[in-house]
């Protein structure tokens, strides 16, 4: 299996999607007891939400699951969140904090590596490259990271979460005017809630590549999954009416960030 999948565009906006793919490879899978097999945790039809949402947009998407390697965390397995329950670069359990593997199966450090080889760093390798490409071509390149959770998720956050919940890193990964035009967007969406900086501030995706002074700038949106999904529980579908909605806001955001991007361009930088 190829470990990521690329749609080239001339937009100056990139979606990253690094938590929507299903592939595991056999060895892995047999490692996994029936909660890792579930692969639950999936950013679940996010490609297919934003599909065609912004004609243009550059497309760069991990065909791997999250549980095989994660896309979006430091490949030095420093956490993104000190003190704070998250994840691993390569998780031992789930969302719920369950195991994933079958006792002893668990990934050993030569393991991690493997995987960090074979599918952490190909993926970041394409983004690299779209991103140069980008900026080559705009001056400026806007890498938006596309993801999603449930709404009730207590081993990772209390209460239900925001709608949208918009990650800077407090800031810093991509330019104030960039941070205010999509938090307002959300604020001002009927029927929606939102945050900035909340419980998910950006992960290492959104804060390695966000250097606003070179003119790369970085945001990640997290999604609850109950703004478009029938279920958030298997099997996971889209609602066409939540969807269709929810595409509008979107759209709205991302068109925002392509126009701000091709004035910023326009003007050096």
């Amino acid at each position: 299996m190829e470990p990521v999948e690329i749609v080239r565009g001339d937009s100056p906006v990139i979606l990253g999607l690094p938590h929507t793919g299903l592939d595991v490879p056999d060895a892995v899978l047999a490692g996994f007891n029936e909660t890792g097999q579930a692969l639950a945790d999936t950013d679940w039809n996010i490609h297919l939400l934003y599909d065609g949402v912004l004609p243009g947009a550059t497309t760069v998407r991990a065909t791997f699951h999250r549980y095989v390697i994660d896309a979006n965390r430091d490949p030095s397995g420093k956490s993104l969140y000190p003190g704070q329950n998250t994840t691993t670069l390569c998780p031992l359990t789930d969302f719920n904090d369950d195991p994933l593997y079958l006792p002893g199966k668990e990934p050993d450090a030569e393991e991690i590596e493997r995987r960090l080889q074979t599918f952490h760093a190909p993926y970041h390798a394409a983004l690299r490259k779209e991103i140069a490409r980008i900026r080559e071509m705009h001056g400026v390149a806007v890498l938006y990271d596309c993801h999603s959770i449930r709404s009730v998720c207590p081993f990772l956050f209390e209460g239900v979460l925001p709608d949208f919940n918009i990650g800077t890193n407090d800031g810093v990964t991509c330019d104030p005017e960039i941070e205010r035009m999509t938090a307002e967007i959300c604020a001002l969406a009927e029927g929606y809630t939102s945050t900035l900086n909340g419980r998910f501030k950006g992960g290492w995706t959104t804060r390695h590549y966000g250097r606003p002074e070179t003119g790369v700038h970085s945001i990640q949106m997290e999604l609850a999954q109950k703004t478009h999904l029938m279920t958030e529980s298997s099997p996971f579908e889209l609602d066409p009416l939540k969807s269709a909605r929810l595409r509008d806001v979107l759209s709205t955001i991302l068109s925002s960030l392509e126009q701000r991007a091709l004035d910023h361009g326009s003007k050096g930088g």
